[in-house]
């Protein structure tokens, strides 16, 4: 597993594609991305490469322009103390590799946060690990300046076990995508969850095959027309909080690409977290994808379609005017103002409530309830490397250290003449 740390390049490449900036962020979050001189990339994606990184207007030297590349919406700072003082900025978490998307995509923010929230932790930066597996995704341990290994289609969780199991010091986060962890990777995304392993699983959900160009994947709706079903998908889509729900997981959350302050909440959340930890995030595909998840990130219709999750908190979302109610088992929608219902009569979000999360897991698709972000189940239990610890420990005590040679030649051992 590589490790970056230690490169002599001090100049650290953009994690923002160039030519992207906006004039204000998702959610009210002010954009410093520092001007409007960016230059859009030539040429479509695969055909050439974005130029260079963007430049900065904000009065800087040209040296410090190189080194801080636009910001997305949100952020305005390293995310942790002044690297001045000796603690670890974001720029420490920076690789010396060229961050290479599409223009546009979802990863950039991912990244970006991950980034920003890492020196926010207390944890010794060799210490951290991210494994990934296969699709756009899988590139982003090569933009973390940390160790890091990008493994083989759908293992990254069996990968992340055995380090976790060997080296529970390290801070494991595994990257995959709605292909790499539910499709070929299914088998392991569900043994991770159920053993309860201490890691940070990310998946990137955009609903789509980006790197091999746009065929279905598991997540995508029924009808969707792309190059692998041109007559439309005959496939019931995943629903990952629903399958991670399933696998027995003890902590599962939901958030987006396009708000990053309420991302990042959710990966300190994640991270807080003593055990297997899993975050889906809606990640916008701007070429082969665009637009899939407009009606929970887009400010005409987030308030109505987006319920915002808060342990302890009455389920409330179109900024207050509407509720979520308990009819038997089942959750409805509550007018808050006709004088009929009041917020006393919302169902209370209680993270540790399996049977609620289910209830909330299950509004996928085409339901009319608005779509839950935010931790929607969370479960405190005993890690699995640290019960394979104890274990070892006690046959250890019961029977010696043993012995390698012995073992090779004791009980059912023979020889062929």
């Amino acid at each position: 597993m590589p490790d970056n740390s230690n490169s002599n390049d001090g100049t650290k490449k953009p994690d923002l594609p160039p030519g992207l900036q906006s004039s204000s962020g998702e959610n009210g979050s002010e954009d410093d991305s520092g001007g409007d001189d960016t230059k859009k990339p030539a040429g479509p994606p695969g055909a050439k490469k974005p130029s260079g990184p963007p430049s900065s207007s904000s009065g800087e030297s040209e040296t410090q322009n190189a080194k801080k590349p636009a910001m997305p919406p949100g952020f305005s700072g390293d995310g942790g103390p002044g690297a001045d003082d000796g603690t670890l900025s974001r720029s420490d978490f920076q690789s010396d590799q060229d961050v290479r998307w599409c223009p546009g995509c979802g990863d950039y923010a991912i990244l970006s946060t991950v980034q920003r929230l890492l020196p926010d932790l207390g944890v010794p930066k060799e210490n951290f690990v991210f494994i990934s597996g296969i699709g756009c995704s899988g590139r982003f341990p090569y933009y973390m300046d940390t160790y890091g290994m990008h493994s083989i289609h759908g293992r990254p969780p069996a990968i992340a076990t055995g380090l976790k199991t060997s080296r529970p010091e390290l801070d494991v986060w595994i990257v995959t995508g709605d292909g790499d962890a539910l499709s070929i990777g299914g088998n392991h995304l569900i043994h991770v969850l159920r053993r309860n392993v201490d890691m940070q699983m990310l998946l990137f959900n955009n609903e789509i095959y980006g790197l091999t160009k746009g065929q279905y994947s598991p997540t995508s709706e029924q009808g969707k027309v792309t190059k692998s079903t041109p007559h439309g998908s005959l496939d019931r889509p995943f629903n990952p909080a629903a399958v991670a729900l399933g696998a027995d997981g003890a902590f599962v959350a939901r958030s987006m690409d396009r708000d990053t302050q309420h991302m990042k909440r959710m990966m300190r959340r994640a991270h807080e977290h003593e055990g297997a930890s899993f975050l889906e995030i809606y990640q916008n595909c701007h070429i082969f994808n665009d637009g899939a998840f407009a009606e929970f990130t887009d400010k005409d219709t987030q308030p109505e379609r987006a319920l915002f999750l808060e342990d302890g908190e009455p389920m409330t979302f179109d900024e207050g005017k509407k509720g979520l109610r308990l009819d038997g088992l089942s959750l409805e929608t509550i007018d808050l103002e006709n004088g009929r219902w009041s917020e006393d009569d919302c169902a209370v979000h209680e993270e540790s409530n399996r049977e609620k999360a289910h209830l909330l897991a299950r509004i996928f698709g085409g339901s009319e309830l608005p779509r839950p972000f935010g931790v929607i189940y969370r479960e405190e239990r005993p890690c699995y490397e640290d019960l394979v610890t104890e274990q070892l420990e006690a046959v250890t005590e019961e029977r010696g250290e043993g012995d390698l040679e012995a073992l090779l030649h004791d009980a059912d051992t023979w020889t062929i003449g």
